[in-house]
């Protein structure tokens, strides 16, 4: 079996406040997405479950904007932004 890969999460502005932590590493399994990486993190319940939510939140990976269907790789760092609100 393959072995998982590890990526680093970094969490901005309001999430880094609302889940109370800025930083975390997942264990994924070899040819996750960014869109695996939210379900796992939303799947510790409230309030982790916004990232699934209606307003989904914007991603990076390695400092790249990306989308839910972009792959991860081991050792990639992806970075969550709350929604940006128009004003």
């Amino acid at each position: 079996m393959s072995q998982p890969i590890q990526v680093h999460v970094k969490l901005f502005a309001r999430l880094r406040e609302e889940l109370g932590t800025g930083d975390l590493t997942l264990a994924l399994p070899p040819g996750s997405t960014a869109a695996d990486a939210l379900d796992q993190l939303a799947a510790q319940g409230e309030p982790w479950q916004q990232l699934k939510g209606d307003r989904p939140v914007m991603l990076a990976i390695n400092q790249a904007m990306a989308k839910p269907v972009n792959s991860l790789q081991d050792g990639d760092e992806l970075a969550l932004f709350p929604p940006v609100t128009g004003g």
